[in-house]
């Protein structure tokens, strides 16, 4: 019986999963953009965005921390270039962010098993659906300034007919 286990099995042995999810994860990162199935887009991302979070960590701790997390998150992934492009790139540009740096966009159905496809991506890279989107910094609280009324306009009318 399968009592408390929560993550999907995705119908492979242990060995495979893990090898497997190891890759998509070194894609994703290289790539910052994968297609794949719903079900294993889900299982990624619970799998890369605790490795995001520690590449995150390193730039804001002690070196003996951040060789730490660099070794733990190279067990994870087994690529060395995955690691450093982690630890570079990706860590820069997401290190205000406090959590959810990946997005699921469903695709639809694969035409070959009707298999359904989504596509995972790194949220941070994607500009063009980041374009219009302001970046602030929301709080729970309330208290904000009210605005002021707009200003009435004055408009002044000719009138051209004289009679």
């Amino acid at each position: 019986m399968r009592h408390g286990k929560k993550f999907n099995h995705l119908g492979r042995k242990s060995a495979h999963r893990k090898a497997m999810l190891a890759n998509m994860a070194c894609s994703l990162i290289e790539h910052k953009r994968i297609n794949t199935t719903v079900a294993k887009a889900k299982a990624l991302k619970q799998f890369v965005e605790p490795l995001i979070t520690k590449s995150k960590v390193e730039n804001n701790q002690t070196t003996e921390k951040g060789t730490h997390n660099r070794r733990v998150v190279f067990s994870n992934l087994r690529d060395k270039d995955a690691v450093t492009e982690l630890f570079g790139n990706v860590a820069e540009k997401i290190g205000d962010r406090p959590g959810g740096y990946t997005r699921i966009i469903k695709l639809g159905n694969r035409l070959g098993d009707n298999a359904d496809m989504a596509m995972i991506e790194l949220v941070d890279y994607n500009e063009i659906y980041n374009a219009g989107k302001t970046a602030k910094k929301s709080t729970r609280r309330g208290g904000g300034t009210k605005k002021a009324a707009p200003a009435p306009v004055e408009t002044t009318t000719t009138d051209d007919s004289e009679e």
